[in-house]
């Protein structure tokens, strides 16, 4: 019996049970067909720990990169040493059984794990990560399968991929939101030592406001007092009254939504569709459905063309990009929420994606450090997006309080601002090192 199957394990020539062209949670719109249903997209991944070595949190590479400056990042794969050696089918095949072992594995953790929440989180990302791995090479080597049932079974393992993966996307949209509110209300010493600072102390809080008078007031305290609810002069006073109420809106509609993807993951997880699901995954981990060209053709010829092929969409995505302007800092194009702006940027996301598991499985022992770099940063971008979304929609609730509507209008152009810093931090992973420019 298969970890959380029906115990009999489906033939690659039957249907894997759901409507076909199902995909996971990506939004992107309007994008590079296939795309979406390629690279299973489950909000969250990472690197290391709870993350994994794909998506995580980025933190920008301050260390040197000299040697990159002359990096062609449109550059073809490189092929493995030992890939002339075997046929095609022989590496596809070992790489889909391998990535099916991990995703039944990670299935039986996910089961033992029992009331260990977080155990069962990591096992829950081990099985996306895998899911992922499959789907994209599925895609990627598509000419080389069975494609029929490729096609089924990937639309599937987005669909539970994507299920999966909304109620830890919840909870860390939720501390993103909270941690960045407390960092913009200035609570603690640093804004202790702001009053102390502007002669205001302790005292001048609240009773000596007025004694403050016009030498404390500024052009820019000034313009900000305008947007800021009426009652309160201070910005500042309106971002920390107001911010108490919006953590707690937030927290409400964050913690009911990861609520409700926790039943729906409990729900999926035993449907007869997920059953199906995991038998067809079984079936994979010990009889890949290859087409016969595949058995026909040496690795060396078959497999790199096609990870050519899809480094080379990559390429001509982020050509599509605005990187000229995104390579300043401050530029403000971010800061407008447009869905149909983030769109291209969340599409190349999904094909970075696409080109790093092409790449590993041709050249597993070359790693491109700059293309996980280049996925990590489009990550920052992600979250900060949707959690720029998150506090735009809360901003949308009826009757709430000026106060509370300031703090969240503040809180979403902090986060555009880090798209913008996301978008900023891409451009420099991706494009080949230049002379500092000026103006």
């Amino acid at each position: 019996m298969t970890p959380g199957g029906a115990g009999v394990a489906q033939r690659h020539d039957q249907s894997t049970g759901g409507p076909a062209g199902r995909t996971g949670i990506g939004y992107e719109p309007g994008g590079a067909p296939g795309a979406r249903s390629a690279v299973v997209d489950g909000p969250y991944g990472g690197n290391d720990g709870m993350y994994g070595p794909d998506d995580a949190p980025y933190a920008p590479v301050t260390a040197s990169r000299s040697g990159d400056e002359g990096t062609d990042r449109g550059a073809a794969p490189d092929i493995g040493a030992d890939l002339a050696s075997h046929m095609a089918d022989e590496v596809l095949a070992d790489y889909l059984h391998q990535q099916s072992a991990d995703f039944l594995r990670s299935l039986r953790l996910h089961r033992e794990s029992g009331s260990d929440a977080e155990g069962a989180g990591e096992a829950a990302w081990q099985l996306r990560r895998a899911a992922r791995r499959i789907s994209a090479t599925l895609y990627t080597f598509r000419p080389l399968t069975e494609e029929a049932w490729a096609d089924q079974l990937r639309s599937e393992l987005g669909w539970l991929s994507g299920t999966l993966a909304r109620e830890q996307a919840c909870a860390a949209r939720r501390e993103r939101l909270m941690a960045a509110l407390q960092r913009l209300t200035g609570r603690g010493p640093e804004r202790s030592d702001r009053g102390d600072r502007t002669g205001r102390g302790e005292r001048g809080k609240r009773g000596d406001r007025t004694t403050a008078g016009p030498a404390t007031s500024s052009p820019a305290s000034s313009a900000a007092s305008s947007t800021a609810p009426t009652g309160d002069p201070d910005p500042d006073g309106a971002l920390s009254a107001g911010a108490a109420r919006a953590g707690a809106l937030l927290d409400r509609q964050l913690t009911l939504a990861r609520t409700r993807a926790h039943s729906a993951a409990l729900q999926a997880l035993g449907s007869a569709r997920f059953h199906a699901v995991a038998d067809s995954v079984a079936v994979l981990a010990s009889e890949a459905p290859l087409a016969r060209t595949a058995a026909e053709l040496p690795a060396d010829e078959a497999l790199p063309p096609l990870a050519e092929q899809a480094h080379r969409r990559l390429t001509e995505a982020v050509a599509a990009l605005p990187l000229s302007r995104a390579g300043y800092p401050y530029n403000a194009a971010a800061l407008a929420a447009d869905q149909r702006q983030d769109a291209p940027w969340h599409q190349v996301r999904m094909l970075v994606r696409l080109s790093r598991y092409a790449r590993e499985l041709i050249a597993p022992e070359a790693g491109d450090l700059l293309l996980a770099e280049a996925g990590r940063a489009l990550e920052w971008h992600r979250d900060a997006a949707e959690a720029a979304a998150a506090a735009a929609a809360a901003a949308r609730t009826p009757r709430i309080a000026p106060a509370t509507a300031y703090a969240l209008g503040v809180l979403h152009a902090d986060q555009r601002h880090e798209v913008e810093a996301a978008r900023f931090a891409f451009g420099r992973v991706w494009l080949p090192r230049t002379p500092d420019r000026k103006g």
